[in-house]
């Protein structure tokens, strides 16, 4: 299959549930990859909401939307996306990643990392999703590596997203910040590492110190990251789609790899 053919990786920064019912300039951006690339015959998403100990996939053959919020308008929880699952695709997820034992999930659904921005990009939810969760006991290495493993898919017209934030501190979060200086600066490292294939940076992030301390205070926004970078094959274009630093502390960066 030529790289014409091959379905894309994503990793939609998505900051706040409420994008999913806002027009910004990182929904419009969410929007226009319908456009731009072909149509999917089913979707992976990695969310920075599903955090296991070990990985699971969802199995079901109709996932539930989870609300799995608070504080937010009624509008919001009644937002619903019954996307079909896709059993034969979370087999095919567990079958890839072997000899790491996968558990076929009967219970979690798509939480508000993968269908937030999933109704901006199809919103006739008529595209099968599977999850695939976050094992939380290991370590970014072995992150990168499941997307490293996971990107084959792409060549069976899979498209590969992500959900999180490179940013990603509730508790410094500021409405009249436009970006701490250490938000700013970590954000600059990644983009700049991203955008030079210097995919190494990006997984040691603890490298950076104070910076990496404060802007990923726990793990699991920016872990879905890595399963996107993980996914690139050769020298694919790699390409930030959408940029912004939201209440000081959370980084709306969006990526693209492939074409």
């Amino acid at each position: 299959m030529s790289s014409i053919d091959r379905m894309p990786a994503i990793f939609y920064g998505h900051g706040s549930p409420m994008n999913a019912l806002e027009d910004n300039t990182y929904t419009r951006v969410w929007q226009s990859f319908a456009d731009r690339f072909a149509r999917p015959k089913a979707i992976l998403a990695i969310s920075a909401h599903w955090t296991t100990r070990g990985t699971a996939v969802t199995a079901m053959a109709a996932p539930k939307t989870i609300h799995d919020f608070g504080g937010f308008p009624k509008a919001l929880f009644d937002v619903l996306y019954p996307a079909p699952g896709d059993p034969i695709l979370a087999a095919r997820v567990a079958q890839i990643l072997a000899p790491i034992p996968v558990k076929m999930d009967q219970e979690w659904g798509l939480d508000h990392g993968t269908w937030s921005v999933l109704i901006k990009t199809y919103p006739n939810a008529d595209i099968p999703v599977v999850q695939l969760s976050l094992d939380m006991t290991q370590d970014a290495n072995y992150h990168f590596a499941l997307g490293q493993k996971l990107a084959s898919l792409r060549d069976e017209g899979i498209v590969i997203i992500a959900s999180g934030n490179v940013v990603h501190n509730l508790a410094r979060m500021d409405p009249r910040s436009s970006g701490y200086d250490w938000a700013q600066r970590f954000n600059l490292a990644m983009r700049t590492a991203i955008l030079a294939g210097q995919f190494n940076q990006v997984v040691n992030y603890h490298s950076f110190g104070q910076d990496a301390a404060l802007s990923v205070p726990t793990s699991e926004h920016f872990l879905p990251l890595l399963y996107v970078l993980g996914a690139r094959v050769g020298d694919e274009p790699v390409e930030v789609v959408a940029e912004g630093m939201e209440l000081g502390a959370i980084s709306m960066m969006s990526v693209v790899i492939g074409e």
